[in-house]
């Protein structure tokens, strides 16, 4: 072969190699693995019937409902009869990317949404109107009940029952990437646009920071700035980072008024979900789970309450080119008028005080072998009858 030949065949190669790993680059990710990137002691604190409680390592404070102790759940013959168990339960996740059709959590996956009309990531350079930069996010929702996925702390009517996987896209929705449109959901932004109303979000950042945010105050989600309008445009971005928490936040309340986001706390929560339009941000919580794991203190914290600065903890949890898009773990409180199940939640307790995820893992296994171990003796009891 000739040598010009020979060195067009290289420069091919090379060309076809590169824009494979460029396509591929743009769009990094990684399946979650449940074990290792969801803080489990989270979960944390546990309240039996409001007054007993188990406490994890370096967990946040609770928040306090109106839940009764003893309850009961059904009418007439189906009444039943519990105490309430009150815990934080592992929901949904926001994706947060730049690109439309990128999918970290899928792994990376890139699907081609040429067909839709998307907005992109897009964002106003530092030298044209410096006090109006702006950007803008796609968010992708997930099922994620990793407690009844894992069966991790009880296999019963506590925990939404649910697999896990993808509910929502923004790129599909009509509201996300217009403004004015989205006032549609929040006519009650416009009582917000005052400075008086985004002074307030200055004190809704200091309890987030130093406790649990000011639910009173929900047109604000704490440091993060304001939570209207409903759709993924924002301005003033500081950090990636704090433009996830806040767009996970938007889209929460969004789902909210849409009726597609329940809440379980409280007493109107011990026996079903409830629709909340208003959104109650004490009741949730957030965790870091892509590009960087925040699964403890040594980690960055763990969860955080909606609305603490990322700048307490986010250091070093965002980097260049393959950590610019994100996935954040909502945690919500739940209450449950609980009947049975007492006995399961004493071998959890220990391992999630302990925060050791190998316990917790062989708790998993140990009750995964439980249950399969139950399901074959009644399929050959089903058999030789």
């Amino acid at each position: 072969m000739k040598p010009k030949a020979l060195l067009r065949l290289f420069g091919l190669a090379f060309g076809i190699a590169f824009a494979a790993g460029s396509s591929a680059g743009t769009c990094p990710g990684r399946i979650p693995n449940p074990l290792t990137d969801v803080c489990w002691s989270c979960t944390a604190p546990i309240s039996i019937a409001g007054t007993a409680s188990v406490s994890g390592s370096g967990s946040l404070p609770d928040v306090k409902t109106d839940a009764r102790g003893l309850c009961a759940c059904g009418s007439g013959l189906n009444t039943r009869a519990g105490i309430n168990l009150g815990f934080w339960e592992p929901l949904r996740t926001a994706e947060i990317v730049r690109h439309s059709g990128c999918f970290p959590s899928l792994g990376g996956v890139k699907l081609d949404l040429s067909g839709i009309r998307a907005a992109d990531h897009a964002r106003t350079p530092r030298g044209f109107r410096e006090t109006r930069r702006t950007a803008f996010w796609q968010v992708h929702w997930y099922q994620s009940p990793w407690l009844f996925v894992m069966e991790a702390l009880l296999d019963n009517s506590c925990l939404e029952q649910s697999p896990w996987d993808l509910a929502y896209l923004s790129e599909l929705d009509p509201l996300w990437d217009d403004s004015v449109s989205s006032f549609l959901l929040s006519p009650d932004a416009a009582l917000f646009t005052a400075g008086a109303a985004f002074g307030a979000c200055a004190a809704d950042c200091a309890a987030a920071s130093v406790g649990l945010a000011e639910k009173t105050l929900y047109w604000c989600s704490g440091c993060q700035g304001s939570v209207f309008p409903l759709s993924g445009w924002m301005a003033g971005q500081v950090s990636p980072l704090q433009a996830w928490h806040l767009m996970a936040h938007r889209f929460a309340m969004k789902l909210s008024r849409e009726g597609v986001l329940w809440y379980a706390h409280g007493s109107a929560g011990q026996c079903s979900g409830y629709v909340q339009p208003l959104f109650e941000k004490d009741v949730w919580r957030t965790q870091l789970m892509f590009p960087s794991r925040s699964t403890s203190a040594s980690s960055g914290g763990g969860c955080q309450p909606i609305g603490r600065s990322t700048a307490l903890w986010g250091a070093g949890k965002t980097f260049p080119y393959s950590g610019e898009d994100g996935a954040i773990l909502l945690w919500r409180r739940r209450d449950c008028c609980m009947t049975s199940g007492v006995n399961d939640l004493a071998s959890s307790a220990t391992a999630i005080r302990s925060g050791n995820l190998s316990t917790v893992a062989e708790g998993i296994m140990r009750a995964r072998a439980s249950k399969l171990s139950d399901q074959t003796e009644n399929r050959i009891r089903h058999y030789s009858d």
